[in-house]
């Protein structure tokens, strides 16, 4: 299991999917929620919304992202951390392309990460206050 304190800020950024089930709009269909943060700080540096039909961010979202972290940081990480399994092409190939190792890592490594964000969006979402 992988724990903030094992990293510095900047040294890793995760990519992970915010929400349990899909977004849904009246207008524009269901989405989800793919976020940046650093591994370091647990920072969520930005986020797109990706049509719930498609399974990973396209090439111009996964390119929005990385720039969302590069706003906040002005330097690409040495690792982007994804759960196994997700985010295999555009979000693998734009990293890439950033000089960015891509890392594919158990979701459950990540839980350290992620819970208390995702924890907090559920409850958001259910109307609770903070």
């Amino acid at each position: 299991m992988l724990h903030p304190n094992q990293f510095h800020v900047n040294e890793a950024w995760i990519a992970f999917q915010l929400n349990d089930t899909p977004i849904v709009t009246i207008r524009d269909g269901s989405f989800n929620c793919v976020c940046l943060m650093d591994a370091a700080s647990c920072y969520i540096m930005g986020h797109v919304m990706v049509p719930a039909d498609q399974s990973e961010p396209s090439a111009r979202e996964a390119k929005r992202l990385l720039r969302l972290g590069w706003a906040h940081k002005s330097a690409y990480p040495g690792k982007l951390l994804v759960p196994t399994g997700r985010y295999q092409t555009d979000l693998a190939a734009e990293a890439k392309r950033q000089g960015i190792a891509f890392v594919p890592v158990p979701a459950s490594h990540l839980r350290s990460f992620t819970s208390d964000a995702r924890q907090e969006f559920r409850e958001f979402l259910r109307g609770k206050p903070r």
